[in-house]
């Protein structure tokens, strides 16, 4: 039986990242993916324009289409835009249980585009990130979910990782990216130790939708694996993708990683 992985997320106008990417990347991994449609973006590699979110019953509709029809084996959440649809998915888990559940906290896109509202963050932190097998926020998403100053250094990292996996969640992935560097570090904080995950820093502006990737990759490889053989997986994953997404040479901005560069 093929693994089926679903995602929850934004639609990107652009195909670099929502469920554009996470769609790509299940596929790239052997997964056969689903999608549910939080909202749409009118959005290019330089950046987003206009937002429109799906209604939370819209969402609600998607969801039990899916599972009326199919039994999914994972779930990938990234871009939920409002408290009232996370409020809608977090009530669709608690009545629908899933094997593994990956959270992608995504709030702010790249270019500074707000992609989250602000009383949202409460709801994500209360009511969904429980749920969640693994979050994966970036350090910008740490600080917001736990009120606190952003990390500038690995030990930061550390004690918010800790704190994030008091909240309820299984696992937690800080991702580093943004502190400076010749690598690139992150931490997988879980309750039995931390591991930390360290890679090349790549010269590159086309890292559109790495998050996204890489949560998604997540997603893909946990009915397959553990959970620290599918994080490590999945960044050796997206190393590759950033490392030929020069080759695609899409957009005058910040272009999309290469999800198919095993195959061209």
């Amino acid at each position: 039986m093929v693994t089926i992985a679903l995602t929850i997320a934004g639609s990107d106008s652009s195909g670099g990242a929502g469920i554009q990417a996470d769609l790509k990347t299940f596929s790239a991994l052997g997964v056969y993916g689903m999608s549910i449609v939080t909202a749409l973006t009118a959005q290019n590699t330089l950046g987003v324009d206009d937002v429109l979110p799906i209604s939370a019953d819209f969402v609600k509709q998607q969801f039990y289409s899916i599972i009326n029809d199919s039994q999914l084996d994972s779930l990938k959440i990234g871009m939920l835009m409002n408290e009232e649809i996370v409020i809608a998915v977090s009530q669709l888990l608690l009545e629908h249980p899933m094997p593994y559940i990956v959270l992608d906290t995504v709030m702010i896109a790249k270019g500074g585009h707000r992609l989250l509202q602000l009383e949202a963050i409460k709801a994500i932190k209360q009511q969904l990130l429980p749920l969640a097998t693994i979050i994966t926020p970036n350090l910008l998403e740490a600080a917001a979910l736990l009120s606190d100053s952003q990390a500038i250094d690995e030990r930061d990292m550390r004690r918010q990782g800790r704190e994030l996996l008091q909240l309820g969640c299984k696992a937690v992935l800080m991702k580093g990216g943004h502190l400076a560097g010749s690598q690139s570090v992150d931490y997988l904080i879980m309750p039995e130790g931390e591991i930390r995950l360290a890679a090349p820093r790549i010269v590159t502006n086309n890292t559109h939708g790495t998050g996204c990737t890489l949560s998604a990759a997540i997603a893909a490889l946990l009915p397959q694996t553990s959970l620290v053989e599918a994080v490590e997986q999945a960044k050796h994953y997206l190393l590759g993708a950033i490392e030929h997404a020069d080759t695609l040479k899409i957009g005058q901005g910040i272009g999309p990683t290469h999800h198919f560069y095993q195959w061209w």
